[in-house]
């Protein structure tokens, strides 16, 4: 009977439940982490995958569609959330709208890259919000994970002091409690350090493609001021 009690209580949820303080507190904080971790990668999954598609889907129109007539269209609704190339544009398009009645070329191409620039930044922004949270739980879950198995094995040892004969029944109970620690802290961490790295590429991806889309926008721009300072030129 005494066996089967001890091996009972050598359950994973026996040996948290018996953990000190100290270690338990360490556990929740790891779990806690590990949930908004999880939380993150799926919630930063799903803009990502949502952003990859709205921009594609813009991209396509935007080569084969006259921009002023998309610039009308989206400035008439009301854009998702996703759709960055779609405001960019808007930033940009308006911008230029704005400026060139009033401005010569260079002016007007100046004030169309301020605009972009600002607008590009916001979204660079938007993509990369809760990948900081990802980096610092997969960089410290370890270590907090290792406070928390340091601490339960001082225990052990401080426990082994006040008994006669130290046997492996006695040790193990401790020891194994304070290596559950570092397994959740690696549990939290790996997901963590994986989705950083997967959402950093892809969003790097993105913020390159925004920019290279600025730089065609403002050369559409610059063709279409070009063809009206011609048609100018010829009427007078």
């Amino acid at each position: 009977m005494q066996n089967q009690a001890h091996l009972e209580h050598m359950t994973v949820w026996g040996l948290i439940s018996d953990a000190s303080l100290v270690v338990q507190a360490v556990m929740l904080c790891l779990l806690l982490a590990s949930l908004l971790s999880w939380y993150l990668i799926i919630q930063r999954g799903a803009v990502l995958r949502r952003s990859e598609q709205l921009a594609k889907a813009f991209l396509k129109r935007f080569r084969s569609d006259e921009i002023g007539a998309l610039y009308r269209e989206g400035s008439q609704q009301e854009l998702p959330a996703d759709a960055a190339l779609q405001r960019i544009f808007l930033a940009g398009y308006q911008s230029f709208s704005q400026l060139q009645p009033h401005g010569s070329a260079d002016s007007v191409l100046d004030g169309v890259e301020r605009s972009l620039a600002v607008a590009i930044a916001e979204q660079e922004e938007r993509l990369e919000k809760g990948l900081p949270f990802l980096a610092t739980v997969g960089s410290v879950s370890p270590y907090i994970g290792l406070f928390g198995t340091v601490w339960g094995i001082m225990n052990s040892f401080l426990g082994l002091s006040q008994v006669q004969q130290a046997t492996l029944s006695t040790v193990a109970p401790g020891i194994a409690e304070a290596l559950i620690a570092t397994a959740i802290g690696l549990f939290a961490a790996i997901p963590a350090v994986m989705a950083y790295n997967r959402f950093s590429a892809r969003s790097q991806t993105l913020i390159a493609r925004y920019y290279a889309f600025g730089n065609e926008l403002q050369g559409r721009l610059h063709r279409r001021l070009n063809g009206a300072t011609a048609n100018v030129a010829a009427a007078a």
